[in-house]
């Protein structure tokens, strides 16, 4: 997992609420589990008019041209900025893989689905809550404003949009420390690799019949 410090990230404004795992990543695309990939198949029955199966090479497929991540203004962006409840729906790690494999590493709304903001931690992604008078500001600056990019300081836990307006985040010790240091379940683990093998030894010494071939 890539640690998060900082960015200065494009931002593209998702202007829907309630948007559901199934719309992250619809249902026919979970037959992998390869955690890459998905990126050309985000949002994919909003982004293509056409129906999507895995495998499918999405170069010269039909776009609806009329939605965000399809627009040239927002290409390359970061920074994904939603409405109230994003993520609800069915639980699939698959949903911020998709998010995370399209190139965006924040999203800023006022209220995430609780597993699918447990499962962006333990990905990689920086879910970040706010009030919906700031969500609002922020997508009125970045429609009026070509270019509209958010400072992103995990470290000091504020975001900061072009004029100099700047507010806090809330997020645990754990989760922040993991994300700093590009930790996920299995690289904490790790960390405490040399203990585990130490245990393994005296485990196998004191009941050896256990390992008996």
């Amino acid at each position: 997992m890539k640690a998060f410090k900082q960015i200065n990230g494009l931002v593209c404004p998702l202007d829907r609420a309630n948007v559901d795992t199934d719309a992250i990543i619809p249902k026919q695309f979970l037959k992998s589990i390869k955690r890459s990939g998905f990126g050309p198949y985000l949002f994919d029955e909003w982004r293509y008019l056409d129906h999507g199966e895995p495998g499918m090479d999405c170069t010269n497929r039909p776009k609806n041209m009329d939605f965000v991540l399809n627009k040239p203004r927002y290409q390359g962006a970061q920074v994904l900025l939603a409405r109230d409840n994003f993520g609800c729906g069915s639980s699939r790690e698959h949903a911020p893989w998709a998010i995370e494999d399209c190139g965006f590493s924040v999203m800023i709304a006022p209220s995430f689905a609780d597993i699918f903001f447990s499962n962006s931690y333990k990905n990689g992604l920086l879910p970040i809550v706010a009030s919906a008078e700031i969500v609002d500001r922020l997508f009125k600056e970045c429609e009026a404003t070509e270019g509209y990019k958010l400072d992103v300081n995990l470290e000091a836990q504020t975001v900061t949009t072009p004029s100099g307006f700047s507010f806090g985040f809330d997020i645990t010790p754990h989760r922040k420390h993991c994300l700093l240091n590009g930790l996920d379940e299995i690289g904490l683990t790790l960390q405490h690799a040399d203990e585990i093998r130490a245990f393994e030894a005296r485990h196998k010494a004191a009941q050896p019949w256990l390992f008996a071939q």
